[in-house]
């Protein structure tokens, strides 16, 4: 039998054998299946509740009842505090089994899924849950790959492996695979690294029959990819379940909390505090009164054994805990939670963020954040599959000083390409794909009309490419290309007659103009990031030799022939042109050969290609050689798809002073493309920074010269003069993140307008929005679509995930889920500033209206002799905040709007506020108590004043404190509504419902309740009887009510008059105009002037050249191919493509 042996030197390693599930048991490594619920049957309940009471509040209020419980100190029954504790516990119970109940569905979806694997050489259907490590799996096309496995052999003819990593990243990846063992007699031992979230890096070695192969990345195919055009493979598997590299990048669930929430904190910790001073004032004029008063009613009230005054001072402080305890009202959780729910339904129903094509509607997955939407300051952001689609488009190109790609009407004007611009026929062209898209007929008419420069131009991109081509059935091609950009021009070269049709290591095949034509390849000169070109030599069934070049127009022109320079002058300004509008420019050019000169140059690339000493460099050199005095052809330009809407979405984001910072795995020069494109850097920047150093020393270099602000370890935001750009790759920011640098790279990159960092790993990502985080006095926000991005997504503040993809993993661990980029300006400049103004706008008034009941009691306390007697019924400080006026408050918060949607996206500027915290922080905080003190002096003394020696006019006293206790909740709560209803700036019919609504509810269940027959049912009960129809049909009661409710809201009217008068905020400004309805917004297209040229990516790792003609992992076709079971003889070890892109 077969030995496979891994071997991997660390202090920590795995060691397993294939086909042996015993020992590898015996390590009790995990198994495959995955958890990320919380929690189970019998734990739901108490690790719940634990968690409820480490809220301070509920356990507060279970004090509270305890307190009540105690007959000497009750000063209420007991049902005013458990009444609203179930319903707040009752209510978030229900909202986390919910939750709950979704996680353990997607986790049993998951861990139930079918795949093959092979025990005691026969292949059984297994879940995934119960698959080990060191099993062989068999995958079949468009299935997940089950964990992260070894790949062992493949059905594809020529030993291909395709694979799908929209999990992970979004892209799409092709693999090679070259070694071949029968899978039946594997009983090796396996030594491996440890588990960890490195998704580029797997060490190793196999060793086999005496040989050693070294065994990389490239080996390993990881849990989350897709099998695509790929009958079956099969797979030991090294990683199972939460130490496959997909769910080691999906770190812990951190429960988040908003900024407000934190606030609210510190705000219930002084609360407390506040509460123990009254009833410490309050406790302390009842000892002193017990002292001096208390003996003169011993006669009829006499005191309990050993009672005295301390005794008394102490019971009432107590007591008066209990009867103040509306400071930290119960009902404020639970409106809360009400509140966000609200908001959170108003995003999933919102239409204008539902994605048609892709049936996609937007998600609040998480309803406790939504507020946090309006205080975003920092955005971090992906680049593929979250700002561009991963779709490059041929779109203009330039051949012997024409340009082609542009369309103009009659008149010779440009008009803007639509959907409904009519598209080139190319029926004429059998091969021709049918989703290609060109609307320049004259393009067409050169190449038919026999054109040699056009025909050379897209013979050469039929030729100088790594793309492979698979044709399943007659006339029906399918490119595999190491990246998009080079997937685009091979099909343009299709359509436009020059199809590319196979290839050997020797031979490309070509069907040119409906001819088919076969070229002898003779050499690649392979593509990297320092030559920034490829070529092909080539011999054309004439016998002619020519050499094919495109790259980096700069490149390119270096090395053409001086007859070149006239044509080079109208090319360079095409290409400016193509770069002003965001195009992704590439130069092209050949030159036919000498047989002799080529000879030669042959022996001496021979020698180089053997060397083993600077081979790479050698190569170059040789290169070098052959490619010189070139002839021009033209350009070519290749959009780099955008989601719609992107540049406008960055834009109005940069308008309400939100930064931008992506962070990619892609190359330096393809990100700063982006860059341009999406209108994060403009040709206007006063300087764009660009940091590329390799050591920790020339990266601290770089960021001090670049570094104007003073040094503090707060980083606070600095004005500088102009606008700045920073791209940074991800060698530099390992160094930069090291502790000694990141103040220093996070105040470079705080001066700067726009911030790209490239080649980043996820765990980079995740450290900068931590590093901006924790020095930054700011609100983070992170979107992204890939399993790469999901760290960042959960570090951040808040986390955005795209959705409607195939790749899902970003969506599960993201707070909030759309299918394009272009509605997060909805989200935040919309939803989020609503949600952020209504959340404020309901605590402010929430605690004025409860400190302003509470501080009555206050008053009170110092004209009934300290005894802790409440000023208003049990009843009504029951239903208070249950029932008078939550409902008006949570229309108020649910409904509220200062300007309309229209408005918002008109006006970005109206964001700013909440990224300062004007809305609502601890100086809003004191104001409002100020202002509570103020109305409860009011809603005090003016009743008290009033009543106090007052007579009905029929002559009968009212005086007494049962009358008294009527008018004084009458007034706070009408005074209390007409607040809200200043507060109101968007009535709606609920709204208005709710206002009356309760204020009618409290008339009816007042005069009910003081009625006779409830005091003869209850008579304990309900002691008020008669107090309303006594009190409320007296004109004085209600002039009281009404000088009372005018003293409290003239304050208000006047500073608020005062204010928009001289002093007028961004809102007050806007909604003054809204007299006059904001514009539509104009749709301009896209187009920019520029002198920069996007140099040309061809991929974000070095090219196949070398694999495309070694012939390595190249066979010749065969009809049909025999099943891989019982016997196989292919193994993977090469690659053609990088699996995940940084």
């Amino acid at each position: 039998s077969c030995c496979l042996f891994l071997y991997f030197i660390s202090s920590e390693e795995r060691h397993l054998r294939a086909n042996d599930r015993e020992f590898n048991l015996s390590f009790k490594y995990a198994n495959n299946a995955i958890k990320t619920s919380k929690y189970n049957v019998f734990t739901f309940l108490p690790l719940n509740l634990f968690e409820q009471f480490q809220r301070l509040a509920n356990a507060y209020f279970v004090f509270l009842l305890i307190l009540q419980l105690i007959p000497q100190i009750s000063s209420l029954s007991w049902f005013t505090t458990v009444v609203p504790l179930l319903l707040v516990l009752s209510i978030t119970l229900a909202k986390d089994l919910s939750d709950d109940i979704t996680r353990h569905k997607n986790d049993n979806h998951v861990n139930n899924r079918k795949v093959e694997v092979l025990i005691n050489g026969e292949l059984k259907s297994e879940k995934w849950m119960n698959v080990q490590v060191g099993d062989i799996v068999k995958l079949e096309n468009n299935e997940f790959v089950t964990a992260d496995l070894l790949l062992l052999s493949s059905s594809e003819p020529l030993n291909l492996i395709y694979i799908e990593t929209a999990e992970l990243d979004g892209l799409v990846s092709n693999r090679f695979i070259k070694y071949s063992i029968s899978i039946l007699y594997i009983s090796g031992e396996v030594r491996c690294e440890p588990p960890n979230n490195r998704l580029d890096k797997f060490t190793g070695t196999l060793t086999m029959r005496g040989e050693t192969f070294a065994l990389d990345n490239e080996r390993i195919l990881l849990r989350g990819c897709t099998l695509r055009n790929t009958e079956w493979c099969f797979g030991l598997v090294v990683f199972g379940g939460p130490d496959t590299k997909l769910m080691q990048n999906s770190g812990k669930s951190v429960f988040k909390r908003t900024s407000i929430d934190h606030l609210m904190n510190v705000l219930v910790m002084f609360i407390f505090g506040f509460l123990a001073f009254m009833c410490t004032i309050l406790s302390i004029g009842n000892a002193i009164w017990e002292y001096q008063e208390g003996n003169s009613f011993i006669t009829f009230l006499p005191r309990a054994d050993g009672a005295n005054a301390s005794l008394s001072a102490f019971l009432t402080f107590w007591s008066y805990v209990i009867i103040l305890n509306t400071v930290v009202p119960i009902s404020l959780y639970v409106s809360v939670e009400i509140l966000r729910l609200g908001n959170s339904y108003f995003i999933d129903w919102d239409r204008k963020m539902y994605h048609v094509k892709s049936d996609t509607p937007a998600q609040a997955r998480t309803t406790t954040l939504n507020e946090e939407l309006g205080q975003i300051k920092y955005i971090f952001s992906d680049k593929t599959g979250t700002l561009t689609q991963n779709i490059m488009t041929f779109n203009r190109c330039s051949i012997n000083g024409k340009s082609y790609g542009e369309v103009v009407d009659f008149a010779g004007q440009r008009v803007e390409v639509t959907e409904k611009t009519e598209k080139i026929d190319f029926s004429w062209n059998s091969l021709a794909d049918s989703k290609f898209c060109f609307h320049d007929h004259k393009l067409v008419e050169a190449v038919k009309s026999g054109s040699p420069e056009v025909r050379a131009f897209f013979r050469l991109l039929a030729l100088c490419h790594t793309v492979m081509a698979e044709e399943k059935t007659e006339g029906e091609l399918f490119y595999q290309a190491q990246s998009p950009d080079e997937g685009a021009l091979v099909t343009a070269a299709r359509n436009f007659g020059f199809v590319f049709r196979s290839r050997t290591p020797e031979t490309i095949s070509l069907v040119e103009m409906g001819v088919p034509t076969t070229y002898e390849l003779l050499a690649v000169l392979d593509f990297n990031n320092v030559r920034k070109r490829m070529s092909v030599i080539v011999r054309s069934p004439e016998g002619k030799l020519t050499l094919f070049c495109k790259g980096a127009d700069t490149i390119i022109y270096e090395r053409l022939h001086p007859s070149s320079s006239k044509l080079m002058e109208v090319t360079t300004e095409h290409l400016n042109e193509y770069a002003g509008e965001g195009l992704r420019t590439l130069a092209l050019a050949y030159k036919d050969l000498d047989e002799d000169e080529f000879e030669k140059w042959k022996e001496r690339h021979h020698e180089a290609s053997t060397s083993l000493e600077d081979r790479e460099a050698k190569l170059d050199t040789i290169y070098e050689e052959i490619e010189k005095d070139l002839l021009l052809l033209g350009a070519s330009a290749v959009e780099d798809k955008l989601q719609d809407g992107v540049p406008q979405t960055i834009e109005q984001l940069a308008k309400a002073d939100i930064k931008i910072w992506v962070l990619t795995g892609d190359k330096q020069e393809t990100a700063e493309n982006i860059g341009y494109s999406c209108n994060m850097l403009r040709e206007e920047m006063k300087e764009i920074f660009i940091v590329a150093a390799n050591t920790a020393e020339e990266v601290r270099e770089e960021l001090k010269s670049r570094l104007l602000g003073k040094k503090s370890q707060v980083v606070e935001d600095e004005k500088v003069d102009g606008e700045y750009g920073l791209v940074i790759n991800g060698h530099s920011l390992a160094f930069a993140l090291q502790k000694d640098m990141q103040l220093e790279l996070l105040r470079t990159a705080c001066m700067c307008q726009a911030v790209i960092c490239c080649r980043v790993t996820p765990l980079q990502k995740a450290q900068v929005v931590e590093l901006v985080k924790k020095h930054k006095k700011a609100v983070t926000l992170a979107i992204g679509d890939g399993a790469n991005d999901v760290s960042m997504i959960k570090t951040a503040h808040i986390g955005v995930g795209i959705s409607g993809q195939e790749g899902m993993q970003a969506v599960l661990s993201s707070d909030f889920s759309f299918a394009q980029f272009r509605y997060l300006q909805r989200l935040l400049l919309v939803h989020g500033r609503w949600s952020y103004l209504r959340m404020c706008k309901f605590l402010r008034y929430f605690f004025y209206k409860n400190f302003t009941f509470t501080f009555v009691h206050f008053w009170y306390g110092f004209f009934c002799g300290f005894s802790a007697q409440t000023v208003y019924d049990e009843w009504f400080i029951t239903l208070y905040n249950l029932v008078y006026t939550a409902l008006p408050v949570i229309g108020l918060s649910i409904f509220d709007q200062d300007v309309n949607d229209r408005w918002s996206f008109q006006y970005p500027q109206l964001y700013a506020p909440g990224q300062l915290n004007q809305y609502f922080s601890k100086m809003a905080f004191a104001r409002i108590l100020l202002h509570s003190c103020y109305s409860s002096l009011v809603l005090f003394f003016i009743p008290w004043a009033a009543m106090c020696d007052t007579v009905r006019d029929d002559g009968k006293d009212i005086a007494d404190y049962q009358s008294f206790a009527l008018l004084a909740q009458t007034c706070l709560l009408i005074a209390v509504s007409v607040q809200m209803g200043l507060d109101t700036y968007y009535w709606t019919a609920v709204n208005q419902f709710f206002l009356w609504g309760s204020l009618s509810v409290y008339f009816a269940v007042t005069f009910t309740m003081y009625s006779n027959g409830m005091y003869l049912i209850f008579t304990s009960s309900f002691p008020f009887i008669g107090t309303a129809r006594n009190s409320l049909n007296q004109p004085n009661v209600w002039l009281t009510i009404f000088l009372t409710t005018i003293l409290c809201i003239l304050p208000v009217v006047a500073k608020r008059f005062l204010f928009i008068q001289l002093k007028p905020t961004i809102n007050d400004k806007v909604r003054q105009a809204k007299a006059v309805p904001p514009p539509l917004p104009r749709k301009f297209p896209r187009r920019r002037i520029s002198t920069r040229r996007s140099g040309y990516a061809f991929s974000h790792a070095r090219g196949y050249g070398d694999l495309v003609t070694s012939g390595r992992f190249l066979r010749i076709p065969v009809k049909s191919r025999p099943a891989l079971f019982p016997h196989t003889d292919t193994m993977h070890t090469e690659t053609l493509d990088n699996k995940i892109t940084y």
